[in-house]
């Protein structure tokens, strides 16, 4: 099993979203980064464990755990004139953006927000959302992170 941290803006999807979904269960699309798409298609696999991140918010943080529940396949907005993740380069033949199904797994006692995750830096050495300038919404967690973020809890 792999673990995850997926970011989102909880006015756009937050936790309260994925949570009120049939099954609790969700497509995660709209992701239009490379590197992001590369961990989600050929890294994520059906039980790998998700830290549900809020962003762009008033306090950020990790605010609940989710589950991957299906595996990568072609991100369906990509090819919708009217989605608001179109790419009119994207070819359903030969896909360029996909996604993965998460599922609402529970929520933190406690939001663990970007500023307490800073002062944890030095446990936190291989934290990607701690290094300056990244801004993937999908990233990989080592387990030793993983621990060390659910002990603060």
């Amino acid at each position: 099993m792999a673990y995850w941290l997926m970011k989102s803006e909880p006015d756009v999807f937050g936790l309260d979203h994925l949570e009120q979904m049939p099954n609790q269960t969700e497509h995660w699309d709209g992701v239009r980064n490379y590197q992001a798409r590369n961990f989600m298609r050929d890294g994520m696999k059906v039980g790998d464990e998700i830290l549900f991140y809020h962003s762009n918010c008033k306090v950020p943080g990790i605010v609940g755990i989710a589950k991957v529940v299906r595996e990568a396949y072609p991100d369906h907005t990509a090819f919708d004139p009217d989605a608001k993740y179109y790419d009119p380069k994207s070819d359903p033949d030969k896909p360029r953006w996909y996604m993965v199904d998460v599922q609402f797994v529970r929520r933190l006692k406690r939001n663990i927000s970007l500023q307490e995750l800073k002062e944890h830096s030095e446990q936190l050495p291989d934290f990607p959302l701690l290094r300056k300038g990244n801004r993937l919404s999908v990233m990989p967690v080592s387990e030793q992170a993983w621990g060390y973020i659910l002990d603060l809890e």
